[in-house]
């Protein structure tokens, strides 16, 4: 049983969505879906900014991929970007400090599990360096990110767990479909918003999910 962001086709985790095969099932958030989507949310709350960084994890086998993604739709709305790597606690630092080095307005984050745990040191050197930031999830905004949108995790596990009651009872994993999520969910923090200096257009807190004041 899996819960990915990754493609599990692509990966080779199973045969097809419809039809796994093999031994495993599991949920999966096809996350270079969302990245565009993501884009065009940080424009829609920063409608002056020009230049964007996007940084990803380069051990992710599916990061680069993402992020192309991400860039692309990026130059629909004639922005700049700057691709940034990092892996480590100290190459996450350096990345922030060449944001500000760069000028760039605002940055969006690539899902990784690596940063998922680093969430709190991505706020804060968020905060530190006054980058507007957009995540994936809402974890971040929780703990003070500025904006997040992506698939509600809690409803994915809720998937995952089906799942493995359905194949304790004896269903075999390659007739499970794997699913993907049904409820996406977009988190903004006004406080943080207010640190950053930034006015919420009221069209993108009327579809927000979740409101942090």
């Amino acid at each position: 049983m899996f819960v990915t962001g990754a493609d599990p086709v692509t990966i080779g985790l199973v045969a097809s969505l419809n039809r796994p095969g093999g031994n495993v099932t599991g949920v999966t958030v096809i996350l270079s879906q969302l990245g565009p989507k993501r884009v065009e949310l940080l424009h829609e709350l920063l409608p002056k900014a020009g230049v964007v960084g996007v940084l990803l994890n380069p051990n992710s086998p599916v990061a680069e991929p993402q992020a192309e993604d991400a860039q692309v739709a990026a130059r629909r709305l004639g922005l700049q970007t700057h691709i940034l790597r990092a892996t480590s606690d100290q190459e996450i630092d350096a990345a922030f400090a060449k944001l500000v080095e760069l000028k760039t307005e605002a940055l969006l984050l690539m899902p990784d599990a690596s940063f998922q745990s680093r969430r709190d040191l991505f706020v804060r050197l968020a905060a530190r360096n006054a980058v507007p930031t957009v995540y994936y999830s809402r974890e971040y905004v929780a703990a003070g990110g500025l904006l997040s949108y992506g698939a509600s995790f809690t409803g994915m596990y809720h998937q995952a767990a089906n799942y493995v009651g359905r194949i304790l009872k004896g269903e075999k994993p390659a007739d499970l479909p794997v699913t993907q999520p049904t409820k996406f969910e977009m988190a903004i923090n006004l406080k943080t918003a207010k640190a950053l200096g930034l006015s919420v257009p009221p069209a993108l807190l009327a579809r927000a999910d979740e409101v942090i004041e």
